[in-house]
């Protein structure tokens, strides 16, 4: 936890903050062990960073004096559209994406996505969240990304895809496409990644219909969490 992220229910006045849940006490306690007079880096959720003077901490609740000094890093110009992972690989992804500056992701349904996925409890919203948070904290961001789930591939390539193209570079990455990934790139971009197997024929033709390019990261095969942070890393 490289940033104490500060929700509106922690603020006492406009100067001070109390933490009282128990896994932010724990890793002030045990991690940082923390000492009444310390300055750690804090954030307030969806706002400014800066530092909090640690007034006091017990079992119970850690009490700071908050001054805040900067705006959080700057996000990614990208809309990840996701093929749904599996739900082990989806906690990682969730926090990584947060990690590496995504403001806006969508879960997708496609072919070789597991209907039981669907019913996961990391669907959860409370702990969809929970991963954000974490993602968040360990790149001492503020700003909470924006998840949808669509469940059903052929209405949200009709009914909802159009809008999200409109104005924005479409990328999609499947292995075997005709270009290699671009590097540096400061388009507004929509990023399509497949789940573990990959994009079903279909499934690109439709999405090169609505204008995606397609992109690759050379012959290896990698797992989705890798491939997004490395695609990320390549393109932004």
């Amino acid at each position: 936890m490289n940033l104490i992220l500060l929700s509106p229910t922690d603020w006492t006045d406009a100067e001070h903050a109390t933490v009282r849940d128990s896994r932010r006490l724990r890793h002030l306690l045990e991690v940082h062990k923390a000492t009444p007079g310390d300055r750690l880096t804090v954030g307030v959720l969806d706002g400014r960073i800066g530092h909090g003077e640690l007034l006091s901490l017990d079992a119970d609740a850690a009490r700071f004096r908050v001054t805040l000094e900067r705006e959080p890093p700057a996000p990614l110009p990208v809309h990840l559209l996701l093929a749904l992972p599996r739900p082990r690989m989806l906690a990682r992804t969730l926090e990584h994406t947060a990690a590496l500056g995504v403001k806006r992701l969508t879960l997708l349904h496609t072919r070789r996505v597991e209907k039981s996925y669907w019913q996961s409890p990391e669907l959860n919203p409370e702990k969809i969240h929970q991963h954000l948070m974490l993602g968040l904290e360990q790149a001492r961001d503020t700003r909470l990304p924006t998840v949808t789930l669509e469940p059903r591939f052929k209405p949200f390539v009709e009914d909802r895809l159009p809008a999200l193209t409109a104005g924005r570079r479409a990328l999609i990455a499947h292995p075997g496409m005709a270009s290699a990934c671009p590097r540096g790139i400061t388009d507004d971009t929509l990023l399509a990644i497949g789940p573990e197997g990959g994009f079903v024929d279909y499934e690109v033709e439709r999405l090169v219909d609505a204008g995606f390019e397609g992109i690759h990261l050379g012959e290896r095969i990698l797992r989705v969490e890798t491939a997004v942070t490395a695609l990320l890393s390549r393109l932004f």
